[in-house]
């Protein structure tokens, strides 16, 4: 059985894999299920099509009671983002305490909580867990919550699972039970190439692109306008943000460009469906380009997330923390697939977000610290304690 590290050891072993979504998580998972294999802890895996990443469901104590479910499901995702920006001080991938500093990719997004929750399940008797308790790490988060969607997509019994989740992305530990879906798109137009000198033998692709860049700006404009159902939720953008995110066409400037293509994002409110904002733009590029031929694909539809103030598991973090009201936030997590499994789902964990994505990524040590602690009682009374919440 391996040794027990400390928290912050533990993370600095995570933090050395460089498991940037590009990459295969294997390494990372096959380090975390050799690390919890102990008595009794049941590891399964939930592999990607292709068989290179894989989600991992780790198990302990009793088996779910299929009745109320109740336990508790400590959930984070184990890729991360790329490190190459030239303003890194250190090795992103060699973690670095400075001051009340953990500093490495990853610490806060959120490999600090993935070590927290692995000592939480490594470190528990599982003969004294009344309701069993469960860890869901997911791969590919960063590139739409994919692990996540072949998770609720492919797992044959996700009703033996606690319904309890509590995902540990950075909020400062604040307990957030709403969030913003992500719609990702692709918007193509093809052209045919030929010498710039000759433009009669060849056809443009990137000016009719243009002109859906034109009629995208326009709708961005008519739905930041608008109010649809949750926006008094996010007061700070109460509206469906469209980003034209990226453009890409063309080889060289004396060459007919054949084709350009455009991303964009769209951050969905809860109680909408990304499917039907993707029939919206349609039109839109229809309208403004009609006869042009295009290709549209759905790179992605990560979920909003709503969950009910007086569920078991929202109110028990308020009250851990003692915070009073609701918090939400404008970026998109696992929860928002496994909501629509039937999972009750808080956000909550150490670190900002605003550290994360950036060189020199960190997260407090107090945080940290504190977020152990705050878990350690969490985790006893959704499963230990007589009754459960």
């Amino acid at each position: 059985m391996p040794a027990l590290l400390d928290d912050t050891a533990l993370l600095r072993r995570l933090v050395a894999f460089d498991s940037v979504s590009r990459n295969s998580n294997l390494p990372i998972a096959e380090f975390i299920s050799e690390y919890l294999d102990r008595p009794g802890v049941r590891v399964r895996r939930n592999a990607s099509v292709d068989q290179t990443k894989t989600n991992l469901i780790v198990e302990l104590g009793p088996p779910v009671d299929s009745a109320s479910r109740d336990g508790m499901i400590l959930s984070g995702h184990m890729d991360v983002v790329p490190a190459e920006e030239p303003e890194w001080q250190s090795d992103p991938f060699r973690m670095e305490e400075r001051d009340d500093r953990l500093v490495g990719r990853g610490t806060a997004d959120m490999k600090g909580f993935l070590a927290l929750a692995m000592n939480r399940l490594a470190s528990a008797d599982g003969s004294r867990l009344r309701r069993p308790l469960a860890l869901f790490f997911t791969y590919d988060e960063e590139l739409g919550t994919l692990g996540a969607q072949r998770f609720v997509e492919s797992w044959p019994d996700p009703e033996t699972l606690p319904r309890h989740v509590l995902i540990g992305e950075p909020t400062q530990l604040k307990a957030v039970r709403m969030h913003k879906g992500h719609l990702k798109l692709r918007i193509t137009f093809h052209g045919v190439s030929a010498h710039s000198g000759y433009p009669h033998l060849g056809r443009n692709a990137i000016e009719p692109a243009a002109r859906a860049i034109t009629a995208l700006a326009g709708l961005r404009r008519e739905l930041a306008g608008e109010r649809p159902p949750s926006a008094e939720l996010f007061p700070e953008v109460p509206f469906v943000a469209l980003n034209v995110g990226q453009v890409e066409g063309g080889a060289a400037v004396n060459v007919i460009p054949d084709h350009c293509h455009i991303d964009v994002g769209l951050r969905v409110l809860p109680g909408m469906r990304g499917a039907d904002l993707a029939q919206r733009i349609h039109a839109v590029l229809d309208t403004a380009l009609p006869g042009e031929p295009f290709d549209f694909e759905i790179l992605g539809d990560s979920p909003p997330l709503l969950v009910a103030e007086d569920r078991p598991v929202v109110r028990s973090v308020a009250q851990e923390v003692h915070q009073q009201g609701s918090s939400s936030v404008a970026f998109a997590t696992d929860a928002g697939w496994l909501q629509t499994a039937g999972f009750d789902c808080v956000i909550f964990g150490p670190g900002s977000i605003e550290t994360a994505h950036k060189p020199n990524e960190w997260m407090p040590v107090s945080q940290f610290r504190a977020a152990g602690r705050h878990l350690d009682r969490l985790v006893h009374r959704f499963c230990l304690e007589e009754s459960a919440p």
